[in-house]
């Protein structure tokens, strides 16, 4: 077995090394790696099958410790902490890492909108169902742990498509008290510091910390602020009842250089055509924990929480073709243009795990509920000042004005049946109920308000899944497959302007994940885990020109409605092997580790209908289908290799990511427009270093070198916020860190 094993994991690595000089596109790198001795499993780790009342038997999960890994989580690199995660697709806007935009299999990373985003079990994105973007990520210098959980996830968490996304943060579990400070400077002004007190007084815990960070950024008019504060305090009643309170509140200011036309990026992807671009996000959350055990049998877990946030932006926001200049006539620049969001959201949810027998086997059924209830308040196209600083203030009204509410009632329930002690089936099912509401004023014409019907969508969906595992020693074979579903968006329900059309007979988008793979660690020397995935997504939103009165003579107009399906599978793998522990001298010499995450994605339309106007005929509309193109911002593959080596003081990883081309648009255009907005992307390769050195027990001192090659690419292209055009990830920069734990 030992040897089987090992053979596999060199002949992955062989495999992947000899691709390299074969494939043209390439992405980013990502570090990631254990390196002090004392760890007794390589991150990323796996869920048990039952923590915290939740089912975690049959389905595909990764744990990140953040203590175990070299990277730069100053400033949220994702592209290095989610490297040891196979098949993430990490989207670079700029490099604040103020936003964390990662999708899986496919998916678009955008905001993160296709996962279930939360913190500490709380949803920390603006609306779950309506708008489930995560403009808030905490700073990972306090996060403890990353939790990622795939498809599977839809059954007890929600219905989205990519699963579930969790971010732990840390707390002080056995001093009275303790300090701890994280201070960083870095290239073009960075300057961050941490800090943090936590403890554990008889009955009582608590933890709180600050993190502020600035930077002028490594592209032209890219500055930001950036500070985050959590408090926490929980008081056990005994040893098996204990409540806790926690509240974290956030705010961010940053400047937005703006996208790029190709031949911009091409002479200088440092550039910045835009002056008078800001975005903000104060954000708030709150929340009460209760877990008890009302028996040896029976674990309860109740939480309540909520979210008030805001979504501040004002710019000129035209193509990036087109000039922000001073106009002639008035002396002045152009007005720009103001959107304001305010998001208020409350819920309930509880979890609860109960143990039972079955002859002599015991059994585990987790089960709950989730009261949930989700404000928006939407203003935009309001007519902003001439001026260059962050002023949000608006002449007149705002043209668009619109509220959206979400009301949401869910109940699951899994239960995992243990044939056997190696074998285990877990069924599940999920029910959501959903509400959403839609009224206001959607444009002023002529002084006149515009009214936007109002809207309500009632829809009861049940959900279905089942889950296999079977034990093998310290390996397991796993299988799952879960349906899933996306809500109607706001933005689906809003047409761009007064003369576009919403179908009002538009449906939720519906589908299923499945996985089955083979995972575990030998020996202590050997993490892997090797999985085929196949995601089905059915009724995606899009456009398609119509006649007015089906008349070609009257003109056009875009009727939203579903148009089709699309298809992600593939293969997801990573694996880990400690060389020096496999050799049996790791005490005397360190562990040295080398890992390969890899994935092969096969994305694509299997039927969707799309529609052109003529150019050679104006009143002819041209009526074609995308299937057998490739689904847009998805990658063929996404590659992450590393290498580490640490002991008990010292630890350093280098690590090397390459990413495919994307195509941008689903038409799969080639070409770049002259506006940046659409054409493909191409691959691009990325080597990250990070290292720690620890000393007089209680401090630390990091550096890392971030595109140690300073490869130019870029990972996206927009056409809206924070663009439009093609947005430039950032070239070589470093960091240096001192910190001290007490």
């Amino acid at each position: 077995m030992k040897y089987i094993l090992i053979a596999i994991s060199l002949l992955s690595f062989s495999k992947i090394f000899a691709q390299i000089e074969t494939i043209n596109p390439i992405d980013s790198v990502n570090k990631l790696k254990t390196v002090i001795i004392r760890v007794k499993q390589q991150s990323p780790e796996r869920m048990p099958e039952t923590k915290n009342n939740v089912l975690f038997s049959g389905k595909k999960n990764e744990v990140l410790k953040l203590s175990n890994l070299n990277a730069n989580v100053t400033n949220n690199n994702a592209r290095e902490v989610f490297a040891r995660i196979p098949g993430v697709i990490v989207w670079e806007n700029e490099g604040s890492g103020l936003q964390i935009n990662v999708g899986v299999r496919g998916l678009s990373p955008n905001r993160s909108w296709e996962l279930n985003t939360r913190q500490n079990g709380v949803d920390i994105s603006a609306d779950v169902f309506g708008y489930p973007e995560a403009y808030y990520n905490p700073p990972l210098e306090a996060v403890e742990t990353i939790q990622m959980i795939r498809g599977g996830a839809s059954l007890q968490f929600g219905p989205q498509f990519g699963g579930m996304l969790n971010y732990v943060l840390k707390r002080e579990k056995e001093q009275a008290f303790s300090y701890e400070t994280q201070n960083t400077v870095g290239s073009y002004g960075l300057v961050s510091s941490f800090n943090a007190i936590g403890g554990k007084y008889k009955k009582w815990s608590y933890y709180l910390y600050n993190h502020s960070r600035n930077a002028s950024g490594w592209r032209e008019n890219n500055r930001f602020e950036a500070r985050n504060t959590h408090a926490f305090i929980e008081y056990r009643f005994s040893e098996n009842t204990k409540i806790s309170a926690e509240y974290t509140n956030s705010d961010y200011e940053m400047q937005q250089p703006g996208g790029l036309t190709d031949e911009q990026f091409a002479s200088n992807p440092r550039q910045s055509l835009r002056t008078r671009n800001w975005f903000g996000v104060p954000w708030n959350i709150f929340s009460i924990n209760l877990d008890t055990k009302v028996n040896a049998n029976f674990d309860v877990n109740v939480k309540a929480f909520g979210l008030i946030g805001e979504r501040n932006s004002v710019g000129f926001t035209k193509s990036a073709d087109i000039e922000d200049a001073i106009i002639s006539t008035t002396d002045q620049y152009e007005n720009r243009r103001v959107d304001s969001d305010l998001y208020k959201n409350i819920g309930i949810e509880n979890r609860n795990l109960y143990r039972y027998k079955l002859g002599k086997t015991t059994q585990n059924l987790a089960f709950g509920m989730r009261l949930y209830q989700a404000k928006t308040e939407r203003f935009q196209k309001g007519n902003g000042t001439t001026g260059s600083d962050f002023d949000m203030s608006v002449e007149g009204k705002y043209l668009t004005s619109l509220e959206f509410t979400t009301k949401n009632v869910a109940f699951f329930a899994e239960n995992q049946f243990k044939i056997t002690d190696k074998f285990s089936i877990t069924p599940g099912l999920r029910y959501e109920h959903i509400n959403s509401t839609s009224q206001g004023r959607i444009d002023i014409v002529s002084g006149n308000d515009v009214a936007f019907d109002e809207k309500t969508i009632v829809r009861n969906q049940p959900l279905f899944g089942l889950g296999l595992e079977y034990k093998l020693k310290s390996t397991n074979f796993y299988a799952n497959i879960s349906q899933a579903f996306r809500p109607v968006l706001f933005s689906d329900l809003t047409p761009p302007t007064i003369n576009d059309v919403i179908d009002s007979n538009l449906k939720d988008a519906s589908g299923y994940n499945a996985d089955l793979g083979y995972r575990g660690v030998y020996k202590g020397f050997l993490n892997f885990d090797v999985s085929l995935f196949y995601l089905s997504y059915n009724n995606r939103v899009g456009g398609l020109r119509q006649f007015f009165n089906n008349d070609s003579t009257q003109g056009t107009y875009l009727f939203r409605t579903n148009l089709g399906e699309t298809v992600n599978k593939g293969v997801e793998s990573f694996i880990d092997l400690n060389i020096t522990k496999m050799l049996g001298i790791d005490k005397p010499y360190g562990n040295l580790d080398v890992f390969v995450s890899m994935s092969f994605i096969d994305s694509k339309y299997v039927d969707f209908k799309t529609t052109t106007v003529s150019v050679t005929a104006p009143n002819e509309i041209i009526t074609t289908n995308l299937a057998g193109n490739r689904v847009e911002n998805a990658p063929r593959y996404i590659h992450n290799f590393g290498m580490s080596w640490g002991n008990n003081n010292f630890s350093a990883t280098v690590q090397y990511k390459m990413s495919g081309r994307i195509f941008t648009d689903a038409n799969n255009t080639i070409s770049p427009s002259s506006n940046g907005q659409t054409g493909i992307l191409d691959g691009y390769r990325i080597v990250d270093f990070s290292s720690e050195y620890k000393f007089l027990k209680h401090y630390n001192l990091r550096s890392g070198i971030n595109n140690l090659s300073n490869e130019s690419y870029a990972t996206r292209r927009s056409g809206g916020y924070p663009g439009p055009g093609i947005l430039p990830g950032e070239g070589r920069t470093f960091y240096i860190s001192i910190g001290a734990k007490f």
